[in-house]
């Protein structure tokens, strides 16, 4: 295939003045975050996998109250869960004693707790309805079918990639541009198959890989976490860079206290990656529940997203009695570069320290 060249198309096909998106960030992100971004010229996200169609069609309302500019609606394209009673029983009976430290006893059976967009038509008719400009997959791609209905409504398509075979996939089902989420991001690896073998490829080795095999625009995402990275990711051949641990300290996000404090301090500094709070792989701050989750005797984690409706019910319990240590707390492996900052005041942030990251490597390259 050809190499793109023209730097700018992906940033007049999305409508943005500026290579910066928000990652969509499911639980965290708010109308406020997606456009507050949106408004300061790149590209905000909501991520709306763990809502239902009525949920989503609300916050879609609910952001074009506080943007007239183009933002992204995120969702989840897995295999739906197949139940495994026993599996689940045994993971329930695993977690017991960390429910019983805070006086609250496991829920009596697991659920599949949202429902996955390739099964999901109501979600599909908000959509088409509500037409936001951008909807953005992760882990997979619904059908054909749906890809061209959404397209037909004039919906830009973005897709999560995390290696060459699943971007090859994304090219070949008509999608707009390719996300290159290297292993540095936090929150759910995007891979297709969870089950197949994961390369885990780094940000900038997957962005270079994309952008010379492939005539799609490459939006490079994971580990970025200011105006440094986002030139980096640009001059590998990215056209735009997808930041998400960068701002969920804003205070436009929806976290909790204990996760702020996270994020801002010294644990931030540790991460690693986890199935047992959600049932798929995860990067997290190490807290309470990625350490239970590495015991080795720990049976098979129920399938995602099951075994969420069990993680959700103990961080709510914890929670109740003070301990913040088992909630979803996802972040990047440059999380400690956090900042508190209003989502317009860190933009602007961005950008400046893009500029003057611009300028420095200008000097390096031709110093007169």
């Amino acid at each position: 295939m050809t190499k793109q060249s023209d730097n700018r198309a992906l940033l007049r096909l999305l409508g943005i003045e500026k290579p910066i998106i928000q990652a969509p960030m499911a639980g965290v992100s708010t109308p406020a975050l997606a456009a507050a971004v949106s408004n300061a010229g790149g590209l905000g996200s909501l991520g709306v996998g763990a809502m239902n169609a009525a949920g989503a069609r609300k916050v879609i309302r609910d952001t074009r109250a506080l943007t007239a500019k183009p933002f992204n609606i995120n969702v989840f394209c897995h295999s739906p869960a197949t139940a495994d009673e026993r599996v689940e029983r045994q993971w329930l009976n695993w977690l017991a004693p960390q429910f019983e430290k805070y006086g609250a006893t496991p829920p009596a059976s697991l659920s599949e707790i949202y429902t996955s967009f390739v099964a999901d038509a109501a979600m599909l008719e908000v959509f088409l309805e509500e037409k936001p400009a951008v909807v953005s997959f992760h882990f997979g791609l619904p059908s054909a079918e749906v890809i061209a209905a959404l397209k037909n409504a004039g919906i830009r398509l973005l897709a999560a990639t995390t290696n060459p075979q699943e971007a090859a996939q994304v090219a070949a089902a008509g999608v707009d541009a390719i996300i290159a989420q290297g292993i540095e991001a936090g929150g759910h690896r995007g891979v297709f198959d969870p089950d197949g073998a994961d390369d885990r490829l780094g940000t900038f080795a997957l962005t270079r890989l994309l952008v010379k095999e492939f005539d799609l625009p490459v939006i490079a995402a994971g580990g970025i976490m200011d105006g440094a990275g986002i030139a980096a990711a640009l001059a590998l051949g990215a056209q735009a860079a997808q930041l998400g641990t960068a701002f969920v300290a804003c205070p436009e996000t929806s976290i909790d206290d204990g996760y702020r404090r996270a994020i801002l301090g010294d644990q931030a500094r540790h991460t690693t990656f986890t199935a047992a709070i959600s049932g798929r792989v995860a990067r997290s701050v190490v807290n309470r529940f990625t350490e239970a989750g590495n015991d080795a005797s720990a049976p098979k984690t129920p399938a995602y997203p099951v075994a969420y409706d069990a993680g959700k019910a103990l961080h709510a319990a914890a929670k109740a009695r003070g301990e913040f240590g088992y909630g979803a707390q996802w972040a990047g492996q440059a999380a400690a570069l956090a900042r508190a900052l209003p989502a317009a005041e860190l933009f602007a942030q961005l950008e400046s320290e893009l500029t003057e990251s611009v300028r420095q490597l200008s000097q390096v390259i031709d110093p007169r």
